[in-house]
């Protein structure tokens, strides 16, 4: 994907000459898009040109560019056209902030791979005999000896059923509680799968309904339980440790998804 790298005639930016209008063949070659992807969005209404010439030549002036950036921005970020075309045509858009949302989600992204990297080679010097790597200790936090701690902070805040759920995981056979803990690694791992989304998206709250049933193994939440949870995933030393070992950006990004999970359930019910 090569994106658009504005650019206006003099030294001083917009303010230094007039903006180069640009051919559709010379804007697809810019954008690293073809002709016939142009024609399409200017079929669809994504994206018309800023003028039609008297050869019937497409051009696209300022606005039309910068237009098509947000637009491949939008897609890098895995939205569809047509929501693409919804957001960019509401009467609040604005480029400014947009860009600086898209900057924010791209170095999330960024920071994730990185991490990515690392436990990939990480994992290949494990393989080659190089060092020892045990891969449940990014889930320690969440471990039977940890469980002990928490468990009478838990009961005051969320009362005596916590007690009770601590007698039933201790008697849990142990194949089952490694099937319950592989759950909840598959809930956590999609949501760092998931952090260039908007916490109110579909795909992000349909995994935090997972986290909710996820729950129900040890306790039946409360939704002010499920906010507690949110609230000490990011504020609690403890819990803020585990998660930003998974992804720094983690606990704050499940805490507004739960709270936002938790509006709903509250308007639903």
């Amino acid at each position: 994907m090569v994106y658009i790298s504005l650019g206006w005639p003099g030294a001083g930016g917009p303010a230094g000459g007039t903006f180069v209008e640009y051919a559709v063949r010379e804007l697809a070659n810019l954008a690293g898009v073809s002709v016939r992807t142009l024609h399409f969005y200017d079929e669809i209404g994504l994206l018309p040109p800023t003028r039609v010439g008297d050869n019937g030549y497409r051009y696209y002036g300022e606005p039309a560019v910068l237009r098509l950036q947000q637009i491949l921005l939008y897609k890098e970020l895995g939205l569809s056209l047509e929501a693409i075309g919804g957001m960019l045509d509401r009467p609040d858009f604005e480029v400014v902030q947009a860009l600086e949302s898209h900057r924010l989600a791209l170095t999330r992204r960024s920071s994730r791979l990185h991490r990515l990297m690392e436990t990939v080679d990480r994992t290949i010097a494990h393989l080659k005999g190089e060092t020892a790597m045990n891969t449940m200790d990014l889930f320690a936090g969440f471990s039977d000896e940890e469980q002990a701690k928490y468990e009478q902070e838990a009961e005051a805040l969320w009362g005596e059923s916590v007690r009770e759920s601590s007698r039933k995981w201790k008697a849990t056979p142990p194949a089952r509680k490694a099937e319950i803990m592989a759950e909840g690694q598959a809930v956590y791992q999609d949501l760092i799968a998931q952090l260039d989304q908007p916490p109110a998206s579909s795909a992000v709250q349909a995994t935090i309904a997972r986290w909710h049933k996820h729950l129900r193994h040890f306790f039946e939440p409360s939704v002010e339980a499920l906010r507690g949870l949110g609230r000490a995933y990011e504020e609690d030393a403890r819990f803020r440790a585990t998660f930003d070992r998974m992804d720094p950006a983690l606990a704050p990004f499940v805490r507004q998804a739960i709270d936002l999970y938790c509006e709903r359930l509250e308007s639903n019910g």
